[in-house]
């Protein structure tokens, strides 16, 4: 049996084209998709604060697996996930800046060569800064203070990267 004979067909259990109504010729040209997606959009939007507040929680709690069991790859893996799931939905659900934050500890973390070389006291200042913005409702770039706190994260993280990969 060659490679190319060694795959399976999954066929998905539902056909959603069973669960969408075609719409006539004159339903389409009436149907305006962005006017869907944004009351789409509204409607999930009261969700919005309570989904960042658990995502918050889950930055918090991988931090708090990384204090118990020490860094590595394994607990730094989970606090990026975390961060990383956080950096791709806060612009969505309202806390642009949050992702900012969020994104910039994914950056610390990618570009630090071992998760031994990451700095316990900064990511515990990350995770306190995110889970502080979500709680004070630190939306945008508005925030006086939420937007010096990314700042000074970044200023802090860019310096701490050059020192590591001059040692290194």
């Amino acid at each position: 049996m060659t490679d190319d004979e060694n795959y399976e067909v999954v066929k998905p259990p539902t056909d959603l084209r069973k669960k969408v109504r075609i719409l006539s010729p004159r339903e389409a040209k009436k149907f305006d998709p962005v006017k869907a997606a944004e009351t789409a959009l509204a409607r999930l939007a009261q969700n919005f604060d309570g989904w960042m507040t658990s995502s918050a929680k889950d930055l918090h709690d991988a931090y708090g697996l990384l204090e118990a069991q020490g860094i590595n790859a394994g607990t730094v893996d989970g606090l990026y996930q975390a961060a990383h799931n956080l950096k791709g939905q806060a612009a969505t659900l309202g806390y642009p800046l949050v992702g900012e934050v969020a994104g910039s500890l994914c950056y610390l973390i990618e570009e630090v060569p071992s998760p031994s070389d990451l700095p316990k006291a900064l990511l515990a200042q990350y995770v306190d800064a995110i889970r502080a913005m979500v709680s004070e409702n630190a939306r945008d770039q508005d925030n006086a203070v939420g937007t010096a706190l990314l700042t000074k994260l970044n200023e802090v993280t860019n310096d701490y990267l050059s020192r590591v990969r001059q040692i290194g």
